[in-house]
């Protein structure tokens, strides 16, 4: 294991931890900053990484609004002052990821890719909640909001009402577009999202908590 002060912390479904250490390999053959990567898995995803509850937007499956208990059980293993603390991850999970960097400042760095902020209520509460973050990756694929499904069709919109946000929080950040739609590259998508992460944390010159 690395011995980096650099940790990258991977919020992942519990079934995915093979597909995970693919996931460190890509990052590793696109930067040469060391780092070390936790991943952090969850057993019920609708329920574990949602901010509050709220009725299935699509399927049977509520979303329980569990988010407080995961952050609490994921800031307990990020306890370490010396370290410097990216948290990342996919869909959901990257959703998890900007509603965590509101509530916390552990995370300097947020890696979000293809991040379901189309999430009932998600994007007026990120209005009245700033993150506490250095550095935000998002990212989205060109062809995620062309569906009739009402709810999620507003992605487009909802990831560009945030990246306007932290712009004007001036925080470091970008929205990069990716081909596809919401299932395609999904490790490469994740790749990106922390190299650039990474990338940016490492050139400043201070990465530590506030």
């Amino acid at each position: 294991m690395s011995e980096s002060n650099l940790v990258l912390v991977y919020v992942i479904d519990s079934h995915d931890t093979d597909f995970a250490k693919e996931v460190e390999q890509l990052i590793r053959t696109m930067t040469d900053v060391d780092f070390e990567m936790i991943p952090f898995p969850v057993d019920h995803w609708n329920d574990d990484l949602s901010p509050w509850p709220s009725p299935a937007v699509f399927g049977k499956d509520d979303f329980g609004g569990k988010a407080a208990d995961t952050l609490e059980r994921l800031t307990s293993l990020c306890n370490d002052n010396a370290k410097t603390y990216i948290l990342g991850g996919y869909s959901l999970a990257g959703l998890f990821t900007l509603w965590a960097a509101c509530e916390s400042n552990v995370f300097m760095g947020i890696a979000a890719a293809s991040p379901s902020v189309w999430f009932p209520g998600f994007v007026d509460y990120m209005k009245e909640h700033p993150l506490h973050s250095k550095a935000v990756y998002l990212s989205l694929g060109n062809r995620e909001s062309k569906t009739k499904h009402p709810t999620m069709s507003q992605v487009d919109f909802c990831i560009s009402s945030i990246f306007d946000m932290l712009q004007k929080q001036q925080i470091t950040s970008i929205l990069d577009w990716n081909e596809g739609n919401h299932f395609k590259d999904v490790g490469l998508r994740c790749a990106k999202a922390f190299t650039w992460t990474v990338n940016v944390l490492q050139s400043c010159e201070d990465g530590k908590r506030e």
